[in-house]
């Protein structure tokens, strides 16, 4: 299979992680007998310091022309700490979400039994975690009419939702439940807002067509209780924008780092894949960066190419470097490894194909551990 990816390492962290991602493809597309063509182009604040425009058309034109789109990250304390900045990096991701049409971004909050100790929830609420939050990315609030008053001491968000843009979401939740659980649950605040309530009436025709899966309606702050108190309970959630961006958030704690969940965005054209996590421009250029995230969207994006057995390999290869402590900083502050290190042991771990016991002869940068 020939793919063509455009790559937006962006800011912060951004590069390091998304160069192991990178790693871990090319020794996929090597063993598997696949070709993968890299187009690397700008975005957020490195885009504003060479072009003044967080989302240059040549970067659209790239992620126009690709099948798929590898982002790193977007940030950076000089445009985060001026409230009064009228270019600002994430501009550039939202208006690559409204170009690509990417209405629907998927995060698969999962966690790992050896790692259950870093989270702030007690272990045994972590056991059989593992549940996907569709999140409305296009439209809500973020997206409204927005409005200050003359003398600045009034301002206004406009949230709007058509049932157009609910269907098209519902639809793929709906879909996805299918092949999980038959579980779905509606997390909205339809006692006080109408775009929720519009939201409820949308899912509620659409469950019609879907009659084996169970549907499921929470208010948005019992729903934020319910993650912490009993996220085993969930297993496909569907929410609005805001909505989405707050729970997911939230729900990625349970994992016991940021740095661990990988992200999709899908829609009508080239899909987008991403770690949750910010820029964290304190950790830039020290590779000290947790890539899992990074590795765990590429793993994501062989899945859209229908890879099946790829991103299974490399969810794998992560799987043994967790078990086995090969962990960044993040996890573990004292016996941790390098951005790269851990980059090259999961690559090394595809390449040799191995189980998931660790081998007498694991390489790290190109030394041995015994």
């Amino acid at each position: 299979m020939n793919k063509k990816i455009a790559v937006l390492p962006g800011d912060g962290i951004g590069p390091e992680v998304t160069n192991q991602s990178i790693k871990v493809l090319d020794v996929i597309a090597a063993r598997f007998g696949h070709s993968f063509d890299y187009h690397f182009a700008v975005v957020g604040a490195i885009a504003i310091d060479q072009t003044g425009n967080p989302l240059p058309d040549a970067t659209i034109d790239t992620c126009l022309s690709s099948d798929a789109v590898l982002f790193g990250a977007i940030g950076d304390p000089k445009y985060d700490n001026n409230p009064s900045a009228t270019v600002r990096p994430e501009q550039g991701l939202l208006k690559l979400r409204k170009v690509l049409e990417l209405y629907t971004n998927i995060r698969p909050i999962d966690t790992y039994k050896a790692l259950h100790h870093l989270s702030p929830v007690k272990a045994r609420l972590l056991e059989n975690v593992d549940f996907v939050i569709f999140r409305e990315l296009t439209g809500g609030i973020y997206f409204g009419k927005k409005e200050k008053s003359a003398d600045g001491d009034a301002a206004t968000d406009e949230c709007t939702y058509s049932k157009y843009e609910i269907e098209r979401i519902a639809q793929l939740a709906f879909q996805y439940a299918q092949k999980r659980k038959n579980k779905l649950t509606l997390i909205d605040k339809a006692n006080v807002l109408e775009t929720s309530r519009l939201w409820r009436t949308v899912v509620q025709e659409i469950a019609i067509s879907y009659p084996t899966v169970t549907v499921n309606y929470m208010y948005v702050d019992n729903a934020a209780m319910q993650i912490i108190l009993n996220p085993a309970q969930f297993d496909v959630v569907l929410t609005e924008n805001m909505f989405g961006d707050i729970i997911s958030d939230e729900a990625s704690v349970l994992s016991g780092s940021l740095g661990l969940l990988p992200s999709a965005s899908v829609g009508n054209k080239a899909a987008l894949f991403e770690p949750i996590h910010g820029s964290y421009p304190q950790a830039a250029g020290k590779d000290i960066a947790n890539p899992i995230g990074s590795i765990l969207s590429a793993a994501m994006m062989l899945d859209h190419f229908g890879l099946t057995e790829e991103a299974h390999t490399v969810r794998k290869a992560v799987e043994w470097t967790l078990l086995n402590g090969f962990v960044s900083k993040d996890i573990d502050p004292v016996n941790n490894y390098s951005t790269s290190a851990i980059g090259d042991l999961i690559a090394d771990h595809i390449e040799r194909n191995i189980g998931l016991s660790v081998s007498a002869n694991a390489s790290l940068n190109k030394s041995t551990i015994i």
